[in-house]
């Protein structure tokens, strides 16, 4: 029975484990869409992978921090991110244009 019990606590805390690097990976990608009034952020994700890969993946939306000007920031631009995810809302930690 313990073992059991030491089993399940594992498979549960995997995901938790495996999320908390995700918030810490920088990424890369471009910027899709801004919406100043509502705080987000429309990002497509650059590509990893072979050269000539197809590189028109969907763009997900970030919401930014209060206090995160979006001011500087111009559709097109190629940005450096990191993201962290709670109750289904992404937001953004990090924002840099490259």
């Amino acid at each position: 029975m313990k073992i059991a019990k030491l089993i399940l606590a594992g498979a549960f805390a995997l995901p938790l484990i495996s999320s908390a690097t995700f918030a810490q990976q920088a990424l890369t990608g471009t910027v899709t869409q801004i919406d100043r009034i509502n705080g987000t952020v429309g990002i497509r994700q650059a590509q990893d992978g072979t050269t000539g890969a197809n590189s028109t993946g969907a763009a997900e939306e970030f919401k930014a921090p209060r206090g995160f000007s979006l001011d500087t920031l111009h559709a097109g631009d190629r940005v450096s991110f990191s993201v962290t995810e709670a109750d289904g809302v992404k937001t953004l930690t990090k924002l840099e244009k490259q």
